[in-house]
């Protein structure tokens, strides 16, 4: 498998996963893979090989996130915060939002898991 360490098109990728990230609503997450299969590979790199660095890619475009884009309500697919510095205040945000957590750390995705309407809504 190639070894992909950034997209193509660095800008034009985060740009994608800022503007996702800006639609999910107070009170739900997305996951970095989630947010990954919602842009497109890059052109002429193989699905396959996109679905493996994708939410990789995400995460590198979260770290660098401008002001304005809710950053807290992005998890990793255990429904886990990330550790990192600012994990404490990523737990905080999102408990201020009402999400909650259980005993191992964790958010249900299936009660505050953010779906995307039919047109990315």
């Amino acid at each position: 498998m190639p070894e992909y360490t950034s997209p193509p098109n660095l800008q034009l990728f985060r740009q994608q996963v800022w503007e996702i990230v800006k639609r999910i609503p107070t009170g739900k997450v997305a996951t970095y893979g989630q947010i990954a299969k919602m842009i497109p590979p890059p052109g002429g790199m193989h699905i396959k090989d996109y679905l493996a660095f994708g939410a990789r890619w995400v995460g590198g475009a979260m770290a660098a996130c401008p002001q304005g884009i809710p950053w807290w309500r992005v998890i990793n697919a255990k429904g886990e915060i990330s550790l990192r510095g600012g994990a404490e205040e990523q737990r905080q945000r999102l408990e201020a939002e009402g999400v909650t957590f259980n005993e191992r750390g964790r958010v249900d995705l299936t009660k505050y898991g953010w779906e995307p309407g039919p047109l990315g809504e």
